[in-house]
């Protein structure tokens, strides 16, 4: 398999396509699924995908249904936990004209629309007990009678299934029949969830800002380096789903303008503040982050000692700032700082930032702006 470029792709082919979204991927565990998959994809055997939420269970079945022989028919889904127990056995297998009441055409189930292609048993774990009995009866024979009917119907198409729990504890639990445990659990997989292949943040980042940009019709967006920072350190128990929604809404936020920490979800960037920093830089750095920091600091503090407070840091530290040039603590005769000395302190604590930091940092140069005008 051979990773493709997926910059140009719109979000509608990215979402329809399942080979998009994980061909990106550079985890050695997911491209050790994706391998095991292949090599039973071009067989009828039942797969159960076991993963966390947002794992991406689907778009895996997708990936098997084309791989298979079956990839020109149907990919048909079903929601399991979704359909009332008294409505499952008509939505999977359809009815007769006068089953019920309100049956007054026959209508086919989700095995009938995926004839020749796949079905796709989502959050099986959470079929009622009742409804695992008729599951099992059509996975043993792969025939069904449609809910009023008298004719058994043949059914040729592939199983996957998918849980959020595994579904051994779910047998020992007797929320789950062994029968059909017995049944469905010969090929089961593991999904990762993203917090333990993080190196694949990165490019599904890049993937979803494409996809987004296309669906909302936005200029291509762009990512901080803080922003990207942030991703990378926070633990996604929504896993992509959750990636993509905050991507969504700082994309949708920001409308073209760079991404910073502070426009991603509360929890994803906790210790920043709540409201954007007045400066807004096109490629924030090290030296960007102190310099916002210190400025905001400063600007709502009459002394030093006050600002230090809110920082976090001891009075002593910024005059350590003081004694290398960075930050130089000057008072006008009432004790307070002068607006003068206000920008003198934000634009040393930035060089200083940037002096101090290592060459393949990710400080980088450029202006820096101090209450909207450029100092050197």
């Amino acid at each position: 398999m051979q990773t493709a470029v997926y910059d140009k792709l719109s979000y509608a082919r990215v979402m329809s396509r399942a080979t998009s979204v994980l061909l990106v991927s550079r985890s050695r565990r997911m491209r050790s699924l994706l391998a095991e998959l292949e090599r039973v994809a071009d067989t009828d055997a039942i797969v159960t995908l076991n993963g966390e939420t947002g794992t991406g269970k689907e778009v895996l079945a997708r990936f098997v249904h084309e791989r298979s022989t079956r990839r020109s028919a149907p990919f048909v889904p079903i929601n399991c936990a979704a359909i009332p127990e008294q409505l499952f056995e008509s939505e999977l297998f359809g009815h007769e004209r006068g089953a019920f009441t309100g049956a007054t055409t026959r209508s086919i189930g989700k095995v009938e629309a995926a004839q020749h292609g796949t079905l796709f048993l989502d959050e099986i774990a959470e079929l009622p007990l009742s409804q695992q009995a008729k599951l099992l009866r059509f996975l043993e024979n792969r025939q069904f009678m449609r809910v009023g009917g008298v004719k058994k119907v043949a059914a040729n198409v592939r199983v996957i299934c998918a849980t959020l729990r595994p579904l051994d504890e779910e047998v020992r639990a007797r929320r789950f029949r062994a029968d059909l445990y017995y049944r469905v659990q010969a090929l089961t997989f593991s999904v990762p969830p993203l917090r333990m292949r993080r190196e694949d943040i990165a490019p599904l980042t890049a993937l979803l800002l494409e996809g987004l940009r296309a669906q909302h019709r936005l200029p291509p967006p762009r990512l901080t380096r803080a922003a990207r920072a942030a991703l990378l350190a926070y633990e996604w128990p929504g896993n992509v789903r959750e990636l993509r929604n905050a991507l969504e809404r700082a994309c949708l936020l920001r409308a073209g303008r760079p991404i910073r920490p502070v426009d991603l979800p509360i929890v994803v960037a906790p210790l920043l503040p709540a409201t954007p920093a007045p400066i807004e830089s096109h490629a924030p750095t090290l030296a960007a982050v102190i310099r916002e920091a210190i400025e905001s600091a400063i600007a709502r503090n009459r002394t030093l000692a006050q600002a230090a407070r809110e920082l976090g840091v001891s009075e002593r530290t910024l005059q350590r700032y003081t004694a290398r040039g960075s930050v130089r603590r000057a008072t006008n005769n009432r004790g307070t700082l002068a607006r003068d000395d206000v920008e003198h302190a934000a634009v040393g604590a930035a060089r200083a930032a940037r002096d101090t930091a290592p060459h393949d940092s990710l400080v980088g140069g450029g202006q820096v702006h101090v209450h909207g005008r450029p100092r050197a």
